[in-house]
């Protein structure tokens, strides 16, 4: 009976609102799905091409990779409406492959990195979201934001004085248009206005086709001319799941993140293997390979309003017809335009109220500790999975520590049918951090000769807790005191009854 209702509850709770055949019978919604597919697709085409160039590969690997995965994610993903596509984290990762070993080794290392991602989906990686705190996820919001601002800085430096007022002006249209109509996306106007501009007073400013020649074919199998033996399994297989590792966490996040934006709730295990299974396609056609893209979800989510999966197969669609039919317009779109765009996607993907000095002072230090870290090394890496297992690892030391000084022992002398009883109380939570003092809080000499122990309060989490119960016994047995644990709960009792003795520590 319980697990049927949580079935149910499961299919509830991944039921997506709006749902595809909604959208596509609403063509208020349907509007709004296709041109955020277009704007986002208008987003991917520069980042495609410059993470071809981070990873040392022909600008149209990336681009038709790109293609690739957000038509695939679109079926098999878990979390509507996110875009997936070639991502600067994974060319970063495999980076090297290309340089030291050649196209062939590269792309069979998207491959083994996809097949690594359905397998560790499967054995239940996406749960290990739970564990990932508040203070590291807003760290890592923070920190994408700024990493999002930072790479438009190249596009900023050193460019014709008329690249500022054209951002200007397109940082204005996605102010103030909202305010007057949302049927058509802010940035796609921003991107038009800012494009007709450039074309009518024949401004001379770095424009999209400078980024990299488009290709003008479609992508065609590849299968990776590489042996099939163990010496290339150990070439390509620590970038594999380094990629694949880099790839799940920064898909997860990103669900997590659209959730709280969208206040639905995603599967974050499909998502897993879905990405795994992009990946293969991706590699499949010569592509490099990806994950989510904060970014652009946030172009396509905050920016553009959508909310199902049709944005993310149009994204893909759209972006193959543009780089292959309208190549040559595409090329003219000025990089100004754009750079307002994703300007605008930092700002709002900024958790302002984070930083704010009322919140800095209610927050505990420890919390603002994690998130300053979890920023400061996404920052300085440039990597956003480094920065949150930092910045988790951090919050798993500070728990730790503030739980080490949550126990209490008290001692009381009785007296039991005329006899004195040394009573103590322990209060806390005994896992390895609090149980080292454990020994060190009582009066072994001073005590009478009967002892107990009241656990009433506590709960007995690992076996370095039994290791240091089992030394205080010993200690009390040596000066020939008799010592009684009382008030253990089941799990504590079973637990204790099953480790005790047996650890080189008591008896």
């Amino acid at each position: 009976m319980t697990t049927a209702t949580t079935t149910a509850d499961d299919r509830s709770r991944y039921h997506p609102d709006p749902s595809v055949m909604t959208a596509l019978k609403t063509p208020r919604i349907l509007t709004r799905e296709v041109l955020a597919g277009l704007v986002v697709a208008l987003a991917l085409i520069p980042e495609a091409i410059s993470f071809s160039i981070i990873a040392g590969v022909d600008p149209k690997v990336g681009l038709f990779s790109s293609f690739i995965m957000a038509v695939t994610i679109a079926f098999v993903g878990g979390r509507p409406a996110m875009i997936t596509a070639a991502t600067g984290a994974i060319a970063l990762v495999i980076a090297p492959v290309a340089r030291e070993y050649g196209l062939d080794y590269f792309i069979a290392t998207v491959l083994l990195a996809g097949v690594l991602q359905i397998v560790l989906a499967v054995f239940g990686a996406a749960k290990l979201m739970r564990f990932i705190p508040r203070s590291v996820m807003v760290g890592f919001v923070n920190a994408l934001a700024i990493l999002i601002f930072t790479a438009q800085l190249p596009q900023l430096i050193g460019v014709p004085w008329m690249v500022y007022p054209l951002v200007a002006v397109g940082l204005v249209i996605m102010i103030f248009m909202p305010k007057i109509t949302k049927v058509v996306p802010a940035p796609l106007v921003s991107i038009i206005i800012v494009t007709v501009a450039v074309i009518v007073f024949a401004i001379n400013i770095p424009a999209v086709g400078d980024q990299g020649e488009l290709p003008r074919s479609l992508p065609e199998l590849f299968v990776p001319n590489v042996p099939l033996t163990w010496e290339t399994l150990t070439i390509i297989a620590p970038y594999s799941l380094a990629m694949a590792l880099v790839g799940l966490m920064e898909s997860l996040m990103t669900a997590k993140l659209v959730d709280d934006v969208t206040d639905t709730h995603s599967n974050k295990t499909r998502e897993g293997w879905g990405q795994g299974v992009a990946n293969i396609l991706s590699g499949f056609f010569g592509g490099m390979g990806g994950c989510a893209m904060i970014g652009q979800t946030m172009i396509n989510v905050k920016a553009s309003g959508a909310r199902t999966r049709i944005s993310t197969f149009l994204a893909g669609m759209f972006l193959l017809i543009l780089i292959v039919a309208f190549g040559d317009i595409v090329a003219i779109i000025p990089m100004a335009a754009l750079v307002a765009v994703m300007i605008m996607v930092s700002v709002g993907t900024f958790d302002w109220h984070s930083i704010k000095l009322s919140t800095l002072k209610r927050m505990p230090k420890s919390e603002t500790a994690v998130m300053v870290i979890t920023v400061a090394v996404v920052v300085a890496t440039h990597n956003l999975a480094i920065g949150v297992v930092v910045g988790v690892f951090v919050a798993s030391v500070m728990f730790v520590r503030r739980v080490a000084h949550l126990i209490d022992v008290r001692r009381e002398i009785q007296e039991h049918d005329g006899v004195q009883v040394a009573h103590y109380t322990v209060e806390g939570q005994l896992l390895f951090a609090s149980s080292n003092d454990l020994t060190t809080l009582f009066e072994y000499a001073a005590d009478p000769d009967r002892v107990i122990i009241d656990l009433t309060k506590s709960h007995i989490w690992d076996a370095s807790t039994v290791a240091a119960l089992d030394t205080i016994e010993t200690k009390y047995e040596q000066h020939g005191k008799a010592v009684e644990f009382v008030g253990m709960n089941d799990y504590t009792t079973a637990f204790h009854a099953r480790l005790t003795g047996g650890l080189g520590g008591g008896h």
